[in-house]
């Protein structure tokens, strides 16, 4: 029901969008965003972020499981693992496709990005998760000191004793270098939905990048947000429908 609710919604929006064009209105766009923009990226009070990066399949999917959770102020998509300088999405040597996830550590817990890490793939595959298979969509949990390193070692052997019939194929690693991947490959979910796009200000990659309500629209385009957030989304995106622009603000 949520997902045809969804689609009813994104499709009122879509003709409103229609109408606008039609109507020779101009949308909300890279000039007209400029009083939006200032609120797009999410900073915590008074406390440093964290960084967490995982590689757990492609990562176009990768991102957009983290981007909804409280907590989370932005995520990237990149390259690590591997020993080639300077990746690229067609030449990537020996890294794999990974997520940096940017957030707040008072209001998330490493611990449970690593629950949604898990839980976002399967770890016992080998060479590949699902149709994507080679190498660049290996399990790996990348960490940052030896605090991150045993809560993720910890985290392993909790989900290797939920079946012992299997082995848990995924690697524990210091991140070195994160090698960020090309604009297109940013937020793929998202660029996906141009509606979605128009209702926060079609946004540069600049600043698409770094937006807190980018990340969040990212996992709603690829229905990956948990119900209260993907509720309180349409609800957002049903009231814009009925009374119009302006745009969406915040989530």
């Amino acid at each position: 029901m949520a997902r045809e609710s969804a689609s009813a919604e994104a499709a009122g929006v879509v003709l409103l969008l229609v109408a606008v064009v039609a109507s020779g209105a101009r949308l909300p766009g890279g000039s007209g965003g400029a009083g939006i923009r200032g609120q797009q990226q999410q900073q915590p009070r008074g406390g440093a972020t964290a960084t967490a990066v995982f590689a757990l399949g492609s990562f176009w999917r990768s991102e957009a499981a983290f981007g909804s959770l409280p907590g989370v102020i932005r995520t990237s998509v990149g390259y690590a693992g591997g020993s080639k300088a300077s990746p690229e999405y067609r030449n990537l040597g020996d890294h794999a496709e990974c997520v940096k996830v940017e957030y707040d550590p008072r209001l998330i817990h490493y611990n449970k990005l690593l629950d949604v890490f898990w839980a976002s793939h399967d770890p016992r595959e080998v060479f590949g998760q699902g149709p994507d298979v080679g190498n660049q969509y290996r399990s790996i949990i990348f960490t940052n000191g030896t605090i991150e390193a045993r809560l993720a070692a910890l985290s392993k052997e909790k989900e290797q004793a939920k079946d012992r019939q299997s082995v848990i194929t995924t690697q524990i690693q210091p991140i070195g270098t994160f090698y960020l991947a090309e604009p297109e490959h940013q937020k793929f979910e998202l660029k996906r939905k141009q509606f979605l796009l128009q209702l926060i200000g079609n946004l540069p990659e600049e600043e698409l990048l770094s937006s807190t309500q980018a990340a969040k629209l990212n996992a709603y385009a690829a229905e990956l947000c948990p119900t209260n957030i993907q509720n309180r989304i349409n609800s957002k995106i049903d009231e814009i429908a009925k009374k119009g622009w302006p745009i969406l603000r915040e989530i």
